[in-house]
């Protein structure tokens, strides 16, 4: 029987469009395939060599000098020293293989499986969970890309991976990486991560504190030992048991390198060094151009005085309070700043940032006012009761003493006396004042502004006061002294300012004489240090603010305490715990200086040639002045702030106006003794 010739099946146009998109598809897979091999051929050659990657860190490093030269701070990236591949330790290599890529020895530059596997990953849970991304490739992204998630970004990852593959050995990648990739707190490779945290080099990792480290690779901020060391911990414990299921280690030696175990470098303190360096490096954006080089900041710090001026707040700043403090040298230079009692607890720095009412320290500028007016020390006038608009100041003692001369009254911070003269003279002529000594605040012209009801700066008010100093010329403090490159390149260098007189020499002189006797006899008292100090206490109403304000062989300093939410304290005033944080530090700051005994002998000059505000600055005028002492005129229909009335609370007997204190200092009859003043006479 003749077998039958089984009919061919019958192919359709169907089939031919298979086997044409097949072909296609084909076409495309080997045109996709030799593309990507000229893309990594290209990408290949360009890429640096392996010492240029050893030697081109990424990000700026920032080292800050004190006066003398020393490193206080090291901002941006540390790197530590460069670990060959050969003198890093085995548990390190293998514990950061079987964190970030088990099968680095076997892939091309990119883990097919890792990426089937993320894919699987974003389409279960509807999002990016796990990038799959190779010890290459994180390098490739480290050295040459950014974070950014985009897809065109990690296409360029993958070349550079597949090009680094071709043209370095997985050795060398692992050693690239290993001693580039961020581990937190600003250190980059495993030197400064280990020196970081354990306090020694990272070619003496033992198990356990490579744990720890290969751990902080997928969050550094999260696992770093000394910002959560129980999170570091556990994120240690989960590397120690990847490398314990990849059989680099057994079982007792993974129990052997508990993390628990493992002893932390003690956290360098951050101490009040901060306040001036987070001060100071603010204004580098205005000194140099943006550079990515390395840079180092020499400063006007002296660590001996910031020492004594850390220790002085802290000593002295009662319990619950704030307190801050900044000395600056005859040009300004800061030779010591606190803002705090901690910086570690706070970074705010009541220094340069707070505002706060200076209470009688204003005075200051009344009695500048005053004397450029035409005043002297020696000039006579009455303490009694005064209403000025339906203000009545009162004096802290709450009595009148009559007759005495304006140096008394200054020394013993009388406020009558100090609303007469700004009457006198002018509120806006006294607001003008203080915006020429450097006060940057707005400055009101109620005349409650002679009792320092406008919010002034610590750093203000100590530049004002050194401007008196230094004999009536301008002082701009500043801590950045010369800006260089690693190479000693010059970008900044502070060029002085010697020539803005703010007022005449004799003023600030007679001003000097004032400061002087307040110490000597007055409310300062306890500022006092064994050679010349000038000086102002300053409280404010309720005891919210206390000041204390000084100068002596050439350094001016400023002491502020409080609370911060400007509550009142009881027993807080400027001649207490301000004069004596003062004190304390002075003894140290000015040790070494010279005694310098100031020059209050002074020869005025003839009336007619006397300058005066007027004649600078023009009429005064109510209201407020800007920073170049202009008057500021309020919005239509918009009444001005009211002031309350400043009534300070009874004072402590140093700072109260006691008459046995003044019929000593004026060598007069006890008041009980003697019949009561007569109107005092205008001053001529």
């Amino acid at each position: 029987m003749a077998s039958k010739k089984r009919p061919k099946p019958q192919r359709g146009p169907a089939w031919g469009a298979i086997v044409k998109t097949a072909k296609y598809g084909l076409f495309a897979g080997v045109a996709g395939f030799v593309a990507l091999v000229i893309a990594v051929l290209i990408a290949r050659s360009t890429l640096p060599s392996y010492e240029q990657l050893q030697s081109s860190p990424n990000g700026q490093m920032v080292r800050v000098h004190a006066a003398d030269g020393t490193v206080i701070v090291s901002l941006g990236p540390s790197y530590g020293q460069w670990i060959p591949f050969d003198r890093i330790p085995q548990p390190m290599k293998d514990a950061m293989v079987a964190t970030e890529d088990r099968r680095f020895r076997m892939h091309p530059g990119v883990d097919p499986i890792a990426l089937v596997r993320s894919v699987m990953v974003r389409v279960e849970r509807g999002r990016w969970v796990q990038g799959g991304s190779t010890i290459t490739q994180q390098l490739a992204r480290n050295i040459f890309l950014t974070n950014t998630r985009t897809f065109g970004r990690k296409f360029r990852e993958w070349i550079l991976a597949l090009a680094m593959e071709r043209k370095f050995s997985k050795n060398e990648i692992l050693e690239l990486y290993l001693n580039r990739v961020y581990f937190g707190g600003g250190a980059y490779g495993i030197d400064a991560a280990s020196r970081k945290f354990f306090g020694h080099p990272g070619s003496e990792l033992s198990l356990g504190e490579s744990a720890i480290i290969a751990g902080l690779v997928k969050a550094p901020s999260n696992y770093s030992p000394t910002a959560d060391a129980e999170a570091a911990v556990g994120r240690a414990s989960v590397v120690l048991g990847l490398m314990r299921e990849q059989g680099m280690i057994s079982p007792s030696e993974m129990d052997a390198a508990d993390p628990l175990n493992v002893k932390l470098a003690p956290e360098p303190k951050q101490n009040s060094v901060r306040y001036f360096t987070d001060w100071a490096l603010a204004q580098l954006d205005t000194m140099i151009e943006e550079t990515v080089q390395p840079i180092d900041v020499w400063t006007t710090l002296d660590l001996n005085m910031q020492r004594a001026a850390d220790a002085s707040i802290r000593a002295n700043t009662p319990p619950g309070l704030q307190g801050a403090m900044v000395s600056l040298d005859q040009d300004g230079a800061v030779r010591a700043m606190v803002g705090g009692t901690d910086y570690v607890s706070s970074i705010y720095n009541r220094a340069t940032q707070a505002v706060r009412q200076p209470g009688s320290a204003f005075k200051l500028f009344v009695y500048l006012a005053a004397l450029e007016n035409g005043h002297t020390p020696a000039d006579i006038v009455v303490d009694e009761p005064i209403n000025i608009n339906g203000w009545s100041p009162r004096n802290s003692s709450r009595r009148f003493s009559g007759e005495i001369d304006i140096r008394t009254a200054f020394a013993f911070s009388i406020n009558t006396v100090a609303a007469k003269l700004g009457q006198e003279v002018g509120f806006a002529s006294i607001a003008d004042m203080a915006r020429r000594f450097g006060i940057t605040t707005p400055v009101n012209t109620h005349p409650s502004m002679v009792l320092g009801t406008s919010d002034v700066r610590l750093i203000d008010m100590t530049r004002a006061f050194a401007a008196v100093s230094r004999k009536g010329v301008a002082v701009v403090p500043y801590g950045i002294v010369k800006v260089t490159t690693g190479r000693g390149e010059i970008l900044y260098e502070h060029k002085p300012d010697d020539q803005r007189v703010l007022v005449a020499p004799y003023v600030a002189a007679q001003m000097t004489d004032l400061l002087q006797t307040a110490v000597n006899t007055g409310t300062a008292r306890a500022a006092q240090i064994d050679r010349p100090v000038a000086g102002k206490t300053g409280t404010t109403s309720s005891n919210k603010d206390g000041w204390f304000l000084g100068f002596s062989s050439g350094l001016t300093t400023g002491v502020w305490m409080g609370r911060d939410d400007a509550k009142a304290v009881g027993g807080l005033q400027g001649g207490r715990a301000p004069a004596t944080a003062f004190r304390d530090f002075m003894k140290v700051a000015v040790a070494k200086r010279p005694i310098a005994p100031f020059e209050t002998e002074v020869t005025l000059p003839e009336w007619q040639l006397e300058p005066d505000a007027e004649a600078y600055y023009g009429e005064p005028t109510e209201g407020f002045v800007d920073e170049n002492g202009m008057p500021v005129e309020t919005e239509p229909g918009v009444e001005p702030e009211e002031t309350p009335q400043a009534e300070a609370p009874p004072a402590a007997p140093q700072e109260r106006l006691d008459d046995r204190w003044l019929d000593d200092a004026l060598g007069r009859t006890p008041k009980s003794e003697r019949q009561q003043p007569q109107p005092s006479r205008p001053n001529q």
